[in-house]
């Protein structure tokens, strides 16, 4: 028997789940801010070099205020060929001869041998767009603006080491505590790496309540949810993002809701299977009357007690017994090759996602428009990836969207970039391909991994996403120095990502595995047979034949 029979009696996806999924999902949403937030808080205002007058050295009194602001500008500062003031250098020489409001001096201008130097006097921000930002807070700009892309991977390492961290200890105290827990932390949000920390531990804890409280029929559903809010919160943040244009404030309107989640989490039931796993069944009972008073099935509720509870947790009981580890995923031939290919795809997608979704400035448009651009794509898209992965396959999906995103990533190096919307619209669209790979790589890992290995499978698997999001910042301290290589990198990677998927078995109408003998002879299956349906046909004539012994 299984657990889901005891779901369903106290009233299954009722009043209780939806309020309680409602509830964990405007978390879900408010991490999606965070994941982006650094398109805002570190944005790059245009910005150059702040004129330092000398001190033997006034300017002469026909001048007026907004005349001398002028010619402190044209004075020391070079024009760039955008005919714009140079970011970081300013002239070297004694620049006071050209104060005459008729003189220009371009770099490298031969015939009067003027030289430049960096920003000696700090930087002046252009503060129509953001009022401030913590690179205008910490002159983030020139030598210093690869620290910007460091604090981003900051962030993702502490999503990395969340995953592991909340993972442990969602496993020894609970789904509830640990998600109270990071509910807390996120308050601080100024601390990147910790706020990367709890986001593993909200999207961990979240979704393994989500899922233990919820009956089968419901959980593809709340699933897809999950993976929704995310979206919409990116979303939200272009808004939040427009109304409130300084970093501190910005930051403190994502993260203050946390404080109210925080009190309000208390009120969670604990996940039932985790309690009776854990030697707490009178807990569970508990948990399980409560729920089944507010979803209206008070007498269902009743009925429930220990041996009942046991009676039903037995399978689940024992698959724990029988747990693995992270090096049988490379011990048999099939597994190993698997494995193989999913962190090749697990690790290009979160990489190429968050290269493109990190740097939306550099389109040139209004900032604000393609943070919501960026997030709606992903709805139809990945609504997209859905249908055909029902339709034509999962392996076809995954190679499709994959190979398609890094064309489109290789494509838009060759727009001009006079034709700034083609360019974002481009990268957009890539990037909802990217988007939809992740959802699809979580429902075919799962099938792919026979039940006795899928939780460590994944776990490994999806560690290289949290590993690719890391490393994707820190590709763009190559960008001065190789403009090109960012986009090559970015586009190459989930191209390899859709080779690497075409290894792999298709897994469509086909049902889950149970051992590894089993994903085995399906990998010998799979060869020697043309189509996926006779595969189902002998396993329906495998089945038959037990029955009729």
């Amino acid at each position: 028997m299984a657990f889901n029979d005891v779901l369903e009696s106290i009233g299954g996806v009722g009043r209780f789940q939806i309020l309680q999924i409602t509830f964990l999902l405007i978390s879900v949403c408010l991490i999606g801010c965070h994941n982006f937030l650094q398109n805002f808080t570190a944005a790059i205002p245009d910005h150059h070099c702040k004129p330092v007058l000398p001190t033997n050295q006034t300017l002469p009194s026909s001048y007026t205020q907004s005349t001398a602001e002028g010619v402190l500008l044209k004075a020391p500062v070079p024009i760039d060929q955008n005919w714009k003031p140079e970011k970081c250098l300013q002239f070297a020489m004694s620049w006071w001869r050209l104060l005459s409001p008729n003189a220009t001096v371009e770099v490298g201008d031969s015939a009067t041998q003027v030289h430049t130097e960096l920003c000696t006097g700090g930087w002046v921000y252009d503060v129509s767009v953001f009022e401030s930002t913590i690179v205008t807070e910490w002159n983030l700009v020139c030598d210093l603006q690869n620290l910007r892309d460091v604090a981003q991977s900051l962030y993702m390492a502490g999503v990395l080491v969340g995953a592991g961290v909340f993972g442990v200890l969602s496993d020894r105290f609970g789904r509830r505590k640990p998600l109270i827990w990071s509910y807390l932390f996120s308050s601080y949000c100024a601390f990147r790496f910790l706020a990367g920390m709890t986001f593993s531990g909200i999207m961990l804890n979240s979704l393994s309540l989500i899922l233990e409280w919820m009956p089968n029929k419901g959980r593809t559903v709340a699933g897809a949810l999950l993976g929704y809010f995310v979206t919409f919160g990116q979303i939200v943040l272009a808004g939040v993002a427009y109304g409130v244009r300084n970093w501190r404030w910005l930051q403190l309107s994502v993260s203050a809701p946390f404080f109210i989640i925080f009190v309000c989490s208390w009120k969670l039931p604990e996940s039932p299977r985790w309690l009776l796993l854990h030697n707490k069944a009178q807990v569970a009972v508990q948990n399980l009357r409560k729920v089944a008073a507010i979803n209206g099935k008070s007498k269902e509720g009743e009925k429930i007690n220990k041996e009942v509870l046991h009676s039903h947790m037995q399978m689940e009981a024992a698959s724990l017994k029988s747990r693995r580890t992270v090096f049988d995923l490379f011990r048999s031939p099939v597994l190993r090759r698997v494995t193989c290919c999913l962190m090749v795809v697990w690790f290009s997608s979160s990489f190429s996602y968050y290269g493109l979704a990190m740097d939306v400035q550099k389109f040139g448009l209004n900032i604000f428009v393609v943070q919501v651009l960026f997030g709606a794509i992903d709805l139809p898209v990945v609504l997209l990836s859905t249908l055909t992965m029902v339709f034509i396959g999962r392996r076809l999906t995954m190679a499709g969207f994959l190979s398609l995103a890094g064309l489109l990533v290789f494509v838009n190096m060759f727009v001009p970039d006079e034709l700034q919307t083609l360019r974002t619209v481009q990268a957009a669209l890539g990037k909802g391909c990217l988007a939809s790979s992740f959802i699809g790589a979580y429902l075919y890992s799962g099938e792919l991994y026979p039940t006795e290995i899928r939780q460590t499978g994944m776990g490994f698997v999806s560690m290289q996403a949290r590993l690719g999001a890391m490393v994707a910042p820190l590709v763009y301290v190559l960008r001065d120095s190789f403009p090109v290589l960012p986009p090559i990198i970015f586009g190459a990677a989930p191209l390899l990502a859709g080779v690497s998927a075409c290894f792999l078995m298709e897994t469509r109408h086909l049902p889950l595995l149970e051992t590894i003998a089993e994903m085995e002879r399906r990998s010998r299956n799979v060869s020697s047979m043309e189509t996926v349906e006779e595969i189902c046909l002998q396993q329906v004539e495998r089945s038959l034949f037990k029955e009729s012994v």
